[in-house]
């Protein structure tokens, strides 16, 4: 995740265009100025050493001394420290202040790019040569690193190396190819195989290898994981040169084959049986049994194939474990693994809180982010930023059914989908109808969908948090909406809640057509409490029209509250206090606690 931080307007629209087109970007605004799907900052001062220290790329919209000032203190290890870049407001100037060779570079380019400036790089090697041997292509992993500065020194002395590709296509070495001599003591070697290089060879694994896999319902990822690497080491493979693990859709689901792409640090990729099925002139091993199952005559070699790509070449045929299969294929040229089948769909149920972005969970905040498609009601779509290139499905008020049938479906596509709600997605909302819809269908590719829940900060918090602390003891939440749940089934738990002394929160306490609910519900618990009971009126929570209004339960009338109110009424132990210029409203959490002399 790379920090975008802006000081001030000018810079903060910049910054949101820089984070629509750098992958895994991240918005830092003033928190007077963040919009929703933005981290609003008071200190830059504070922000910029935390996101420092915890080692995340920071790019600063800002002057570079600011930069300079801020961090100065904290550089320690350059080893460790984590890509820092400035960028002028207007864009024409992009300096990688730190990290050149730990993404810095790489990531000036990307900015410069976008905005059309100039990125200032000044590392030796990459001004010489244009290329960072430490800092190779997405993909591609350097086994020995300290190597590195050996041989960019023996270039700029002119002293030459001897460049060796035995896999991948090493396109971005280029420039080195007219500094290549056989004689040199120096040595680039490009390969696949398990190689750890010395002081003056340095050796650069490219993503050549595709691991296909296959497994029995239910199988073990420990056994997977070691099958993998043992087939690795057999056959004298280095798992840095693992580009993706690959398998048939009908194993998306199978906590093995995600556990062993964790392991690898490489996606899982998947394909169709028709689409392994076109492998089989290919396979070593071509199963009948295997193609009455599932369609294809070879799941592990057949995904390894299929992910490798044209002109690829079986290197490890079918081994065959106690749950689980394995193949590896070696592609003539660098694998792309978004290129290859596609990913297991995800599923997002998003809570966005109240609308504000302070209220906005870190964990919501990456989920939007990081989703292709956004499905949701117009209103919650108007929290996010839609100017960002992602897909947004606007769906109205009353389609819930429509909304979570369509994210799940746009998920068993393979795409990452966020499903948005406000508040909490448990509470009143989509969570529950999203799993109802799941174990009804009778899509297999919507049942392998991966659905995550990500919890929000629910309108009753923010209300109560707004009134002091009136749910400061036990507490029940009911919705006062007969439109899914039968009135009589209402006021049996509105009188259990009377009778159990419980503060009450009351969603949905009233609108336009529904006024009587309320009125029923306040005559049900003054039958329990008495009327001075404190009540809080919590309107449009998180909103510009957020306010707030005290009463009694005496005093409660219909039309106090609307479909934007959130209604929360005290216990018999509810107390308010006036202090600081406002009445508070609390519960105790104790009934009966002795105050001790």
């Amino acid at each position: 995740m790379t920090a975008i931080i802006a000081l001030h307007a000018r810079g903060l629209a910049r910054a949101r265009v820089l984070a629509r087109q750098l992958e895994d970007a991240t918005v830092h605004a003033p928190v007077n100025l963040a919009r929703a799907g933005e981290e609003p900052y008071t200190s830059v001062t504070v922000l910029l050493t935390r996101l420092f220290d915890a080692g995340m790329p920071i790019v600063g919209i800002m002057a570079s001394g600011i930069l300079i000032r801020v961090l100065a203190g904290h550089l320690a290890d350059k080893r460790r420290e984590p890509p820092v870049i400035a960028v002028s407001e207007d864009g024409r100037s992009v300096v990688p202040l730190l990290g050149g060779h730990h993404g810095a570079n790489k990531l000036a380019e990307a900015v410069a790019k976008i905005t059309g400036g100039t990125a200032a790089i000044t590392t030796a090697s990459e001004s010489a040569f244009g290329i960072a041997l430490d800092e190779p292509p997405a993909g591609w992993t350097v086994a020995n690193p300290t190597a590195a500065k050996a041989i960019a020194a023996a270039l700029l002395d002119g002293r030459g190396v001897a460049l060796t590709v035995e896999s991948g296509d090493g396109r971005w070495l280029a420039p080195l190819k007219k500094h290549a001599r056989k004689s040199a003591k120096g040595a680039v070697l490009v390969t696949d195989r398990a190689m750890k290089g010395n002081a003056s060879t340095l050796v650069l694994h490219p993503p050549t290898l595709a691991i296909g896999v296959g497994c029995e319902r239910g199988a073990s990822g420990t056994e997977m994981i070691r099958a993998v690497r043992a087939a690795l080491k057999k056959a004298g493979l280095s798992e840095n040169s693992a580009a993706c693990i690959a398998s048939l859709d009908l194993k998306a689901d199978e906590t093995a084959v995600h556990d062993t792409a964790e392991s690898l640090g490489v996606p899982a990729r998947f394909f169709t049986a028709a689409r392994l099925e076109r492998e089989r002139p290919r396979l070593k091993n071509p199963s009948k049994t295997v193609f009455a199952a599932v369609g294809c005559h070879g799941v592990a070699e057949g995904a390894a194939l299929a992910a490798a790509g044209r002109g690829a070449a079986l290197i490890v045929p079918k081994i065959t474990g106690k749950r689980v299969t394995v193949a590896i294929a070696r592609a003539a040229r660098d694998i792309d693994p978004t290129k290859a089948g596609r990913a297991r769909g995800t599923l997002s149920v998003v809570g966005l809180g109240p609308g504000t972005p302070e209220l906005l969970a870190p964990r919501a905040r990456t989920a939007v982010a990081r989703a292709t498609d956004i499905v949701g009601y117009g209103l919650y779509l108007d929290f996010l930023d839609k100017d960002d290139g992602k897909h947004f499905h606007d769906f109205p008020l009353g389609a819930e059914t429509e909304r979570a049938d369509h994210a799940l479906k746009l998920a068993a596509q393979g795409r990452d989908v966020a499903l948005v709600a406000s508040g909490d997605p448990g509470i009143y909302a989509l969570a529950t109808l999203v799993f109802e819809r799941a174990s009804k269908t009778k899509n297999d590719a919507v049942r392998r969908v991966a659905i995550e829940v990500i919890p929000g900060v629910s309108s009753m918090l923010a209300g109560a948090a707004l009134a002091g602390a009136p749910l400061g003891h036990d507490f029940a939440v009911i919705s006062l909406s007969d439109l899914l749940t039968p009135w009589d089934v209402i006021e049996r738990r509105l009188e259990a809640a009377a009778a159990g002394d419980f503060a009450v929160v009351l969603f949905n306490p009233a609108s336009k057509r529904r006024q009587w609910q309320l009125t029923k519900a306040r005559d049900i618990l003054l039958g329990a409490r008495p009327a001075e009971t404190p009540v809080a009126l919590c309107h449009d929570i998180g909103r510009e029209a957020q306010r707030l209004d005290l009463t009694t339960l005496g005093k409660l009338r219909a039309g106090d509250a609307d479909m934007t109110t959130l209604v929360i009424i005290g216990s018999r132990e509810t107390r308010t206090i006036d202090t600081a210029g406002r009445r508070w409203v609390y519960t105790p959490r104790g009934y009966a606690r002795r105050e001790r002399p």
